[in-house]
């Protein structure tokens, strides 16, 4: 702890930040000044038990158990410190939230991932994996939001146009110790895409932490614009996703065992159980990895947005494509992407719940249908029966419902997490849909 003192005043720091991601999607926290900072890196800071009862409309929902009375702690990850490029003088550390007695207090969601990582590792697995985002750039005026630096998509022009900002959120980015992969113009007008390298599973959640928050700072900051990771923030335009690319690998981190030993283009038998867990929980995980409101506006048909219980070989029309890997690094590379997830999603809910329905498929033995060979939509019902094809939850609200039903999920999220992420989700979706969709992308639009 004390090195970190040492470090954050060597770095010119004056204020940290306590920060965690609450069921809801929003990053949250508490600054401390540098003085101060010894004594609350032990301690933490307090937080009322109501704090995650907060929906993204910061509602406050009634649950039994998180009323504002009593409190618990934030408790930095020293590991996780950074200084923030776009601010002069201010750190951030991500945080766990915990008991008095120092223990998770059964509604943390990184916790929950922690607790899934466990039973990977008991499993004999260790799960890598990386978000990709998607989000639009846009300009303040008198009728809202609207896009900036729009270009023909993957275009040079495209990048030129954006390059002012994407260039500055890049530098910010590899400050961090972020590694950056890729940074393109997407479909949208003003649509961005960050891809960033794989890391073990907490690491990519908490990383994925860090690019949302580092891409609305840089942008709002440096340039006066805004930045939404919201799944459809624009009703004409396309959505905006936050795919999860993840593989499985020997409890040594230095074997996929995602791939066939003897052809990386094909799945192993625990490739094929894995994914087929995800698959079967599918319509009960999307409830936590298209948690919002507007993401089942994004997750339609023939949209790239995966809508459908499907899977296939770089489909990108099923919500689950087994990647192609690259030349030269085929067993690293040989990956999954589901698809259907979006940066509304708490990503340590998202990512933990997508290993606990892994490893029930391990578990049961579950194998996959026939992999769907085109656009699920365009199969005909003879096709669309043997590749296992079915609907996605149609709202919110649907989701939710198959997440209480879904024993593996809930019992993994336990009972206080469990409880708040219902009610939390559903107060949203009754607010939501009494707003109608446009006042709810104004109020959501850069929320997330």
């Amino acid at each position: 702890m004390t090195g970190l003192v040492e470090r954050a005043v060597a770095d010119g720091v004056r204020l940290v930040r306590f920060l965690y991601c609450d069921p809801s999607g929003v990053i949250r926290g508490k600054q401390v000044h540098v003085a101060r900072l010894a004594g609350a890196l032990e301690s933490g800071l307090g937080l009322t038990r109501a704090q995650n009862a907060l929906n993204v409309l910061d509602d406050l929902v009634p649950i039994a158990g998180m009323e504002p009375v009593g409190e618990i702690r934030i408790v930095p990850d020293p590991a996780t410190y950074v200084r923030l490029p776009w601010l002069d003088g201010v750190a951030s550390v991500l945080c766990d939230q915990v008991g008095h007695d120092g223990l998770d207090w059964g509604c943390c969601p990184r916790a929950f991932l922690k607790k899934a990582v466990e039973r990977a590792a008991a499993a004999g697995l260790l799960v890598r994996s990386a978000f990709e985002n998607e989000f639009y750039l846009a300009e303040r005026t008198p009728d809202g939001p609207r896009p900036w630096g729009d270009g023909p998509v993957y275009s040079s022009a495209g990048l030129d146009r954006a390059a002012p900002v994407i260039n500055d959120v890049v530098d910010a980015l590899v400050e961090q110790g972020i590694v950056v992969e890729q940074a393109i113009n997407e479909y949208g007008p003003g649509q961005q895409e960050i891809s960033v390298r794989y890391a073990d599973a907490l690491a990519a959640a908490d990383q994925q932490l860090r690019v949302r928050d580092t891409v609305r700072g840089v942008v709002e900051t440096r340039h006066g614009l805004l930045a939404s990771f919201a799944p459809r923030p624009f009703p004409d335009a396309i959505g905006s996703g936050c795919h999860v690319h993840f593989s499985i690998w020997d409890e040594t981190g230095t074997t996929n065992v995602l791939p066939h030993a003897g052809d990386p283009f094909a799945l192993s038998p625990r490739g094929r159980a894995f994914l087929a867990g995800v698959l079967d929980h599918l319509p009960a995980l999307v409830a936590l990895t298209c948690p919002s409101y507007l993401s089942y506006d994004r997750l339609r048909p023939s949209a790239w947005a995966g809508s459908t219980v499907s899977w296939g070989y770089d489909n990108r029309e099923a919500a689950l494509r087994v990647t192609s890997p690259f030349r030269g690094r085929e067993w690293e590379s040989a990956n999954a992407e589901l698809k259907a997830c979006d940066a509304s999603s708490n990503p340590h809910l998202a990512l933990g719940g997508l290993i606990l329905a892994g490893l029930d498929g391990l578990a049961r033995g579950l194998d996959l249908p026939e992999a769907a060979a085109a656009d699920p939509a365009a199969l005909s019902p003879e096709e669309a029966e043997r590749c296992g094809i079915r609907p996605l939850p149609a709202d919110q609200r649907a989701a939710l419902a198959h997440l209480e039903q879904d024993a593996v999920l809930m019992d993994g999220l336990g009972d206080l997490l469990g409880r708040c992420v219902l009610a939390t989700r559903r107060a949203e979706y009754d607010r939501c849909a009494g707003m109608g969709d446009d006042a709810v992308r104004a109020a959501t639009f850069s929320v997330f």
